[in-house]
């Protein structure tokens, strides 16, 4: 679902009009805003919501929500200036760790990622110079590289193949790859075209040593410039985190007509997250809860060499603002 972007000088001017004739504007003329999402129930939920309810609107936003395939496709669509706000698993909370974007939300903690290969392949070990598919920097990605890890194994002891989701469902049904990192609802997809497949590793595995927590994030620009933009926009997605909290039947309806997949695959993702609510997050960032979440995230990205020294999470999760909105 999109809502039309209006130029702001145009609003402006119709606001005005309204004002002297004595009419209320409405506050769905606000200011547009492009939000990305990605194709699954954790990664659209919140967009959907948020538009089916019109909270995009109330919050004064033209809201126009885009599909993505994962994550660190939305930073480069950021840096680009074509996309105002988006959405992280957390395979790629290194991006804004490294300062490409800005976190302004905590989206869910999600356990529906898997390290899944065929029938035949008993453990992670056995993948040792395996074909393995995964969409490079995404959770299924992190997934992989932990799973290796505690096989004392890296990713240079298999083959990599870097696949987009829907190629890697397509390439695993086939068979063309021995193994793959990668997600529900994608793994209940594969699953019924390869019911033996094997699960040999999940976020479970990590728990709470290492939490998977999703996020949202806006242009860094945005944040320096248009601040009330970006506290207008985390008070829909609080809104939409506790309208899918209390309905979560409603929530799974609403994000497969938006994306065009069934519900039953979408609620069966559902059921492998955290339904937290706005003030759940909160008190979990004012404990510091969310900021060990992203330093423990820190730490596996240095063993992983995404980078060397990261940011401190109070430099890019807008903690504050995330409690006043």
């Amino acid at each position: 679902m999109k809502l039309t972007r209006r130029n702001f000088l145009t609003t402006s001017a119709a606001a005005a009009a309204a004002l002297a004739t004595g009419a209320v504007p409405s506050r769905a003329a606000g200011d547009a805003a492009r939000i990305g999402y990605n194709g699954d129930f954790w990664g659209a939920s919140i967009a959907g919501i948020a538009s089916d309810q019109g909270l995009w609107a109330k919050h004064g936003i033209d809201a126009d929500i885009k599909v993505f395939t994962n994550g660190p496709i939305q930073v480069q669509a950021l840096g680009a200036n074509s996309l105002e706000f988006g959405y992280l698993g957390p395979g790629a909370l290194w991006l804004p760790a490294s300062g490409k974007a800005k976190i302004i939300a905590v989206n869910d903690v999600g356990f529906s990622d898997r390290v899944i290969a065929q029938a035949g392949i008993k453990s992670v070990a056995d993948l040792k110079g395996k074909k393995v598919a995964v969409p490079a920097g995404t959770s299924g990605d992190m997934l992989l590289r932990l799973a290796l890890a505690k096989a004392k194994m890296t990713i240079g002891d298999i083959e990599v193949v870097q696949m987009d989701p829907s190629t890697l469902v397509a390439a695993f049904s086939s068979k063309q790859v021995d193994a793959a990192g990668i997600w529900y609802p994608f793994v209940g997809i594969i699953k019924k075209r390869v019911p033996d497949l094997v699960e040999l590793s999940k976020n479970d595995d990590f728990f709470p040593e290492t939490t998977f927590p999703s996020v949202f994030i806006a242009r860094n620009d945005l944040v320096e410039k248009n601040p009330d933009l970006v506290k207008r926009v985390v008070g829909a997605i609080k809104e939409a985190q506790d309208f899918r909290a209390a309905n979560v039947d409603h929530a799974v309806e609403i994000t497969s007509k938006l994306l065009g997949i069934p519900a039953e695959q979408l609620k069966t993702e559902a059921g492998f997250g955290r339904l937290m609510t706005s003030a759940d997050l909160v008190k979990l960032t004012q404990d510091g809860t969310v900021n060990s979440w992203f330093t423990t995230m820190n730490e596996l990205f240095k063993t992983f060499g995404r980078f060397d020294k990261p940011l401190d999470p109070k430099e890019y999760y807008l903690a504050d603002q995330y409690v006043s909105a």
